[in-house]
């Protein structure tokens, strides 16, 4: 039986750096043997089937290959459709986090980085606001993800160990990935 993945790739088609065409990227990830393979939006969301491979795995063959193929680095985290119908479901922000497209979803690459983003929770990041669930940080960023001390502090943390989508994006990719 086929498993739902959604690959996250970290910084494709922002400015002007690490671009890739979403069909190309389609195209790649099929080649690596996962089917019904679609993308979201043109900033690296990839919905596919694995009848085999865990999320590490896919996204570890993703990675190799998007540098292999296209020359481009990117870190490449992989959910399951049920890991993220969980962080959906645990947002602790939703009264909070009145605009969608202000609203982040910052996704670890290792789920033991919560232990680093911990001391965070502890400040006043008003008015933003900051939830911490089992895989992922809520950043509410009523001015802006740019001006968002924040996701600054967040970014600085894990570097590239972490990826962001709007909450706008994540249901998106929620309500491609449960069909």
């Amino acid at each position: 039986m086929s498993k739902t993945q959604i690959a996250l790739l970290r910084g494709i088609n922002v400015g002007k750096a690490k671009r890739i065409s979403m069909g190309d990227l389609r195209s790649l990830v099929e080649r690596l043997g996962y089917g019904n393979v679609r993308t979201l939006l043109n900033s690296g969301n990839v919905i596919f089937e694995s009848p085999k491979d865990g999320p590490q795995v896919s996204g570890a063959k993703i990675e190799k290959a998007i540098v292999a193929r296209l020359g481009i680095s990117s870190n490449v985290i992989v959910l399951t459709a049920a890991e993220l119908n969980s962080i959906i479901a645990g947002n602790p922000l939703l009264k909070v986090a009145t605009n969608p497209s202000l609203f982040l979803v910052a996704v670890l690459a290792d789920p033991r980085d919560r232990i680093t983003i911990q001391p965070l929770a502890s400040q006043d990041w008003s008015p933003g606001a900051l939830g911490i669930g089992k895989r992922v940080a809520y950043l509410w960023c009523p001015d802006g993800s740019l001006k968002s001390p924040l996701a600054d502090a967040l970014n600085r943390l894990l570097a590239d160990r972490v990826t962001a989508r709007n909450w706008a994006t994540m249901l998106k990719l929620q309500t491609i990935a449960n069909g």
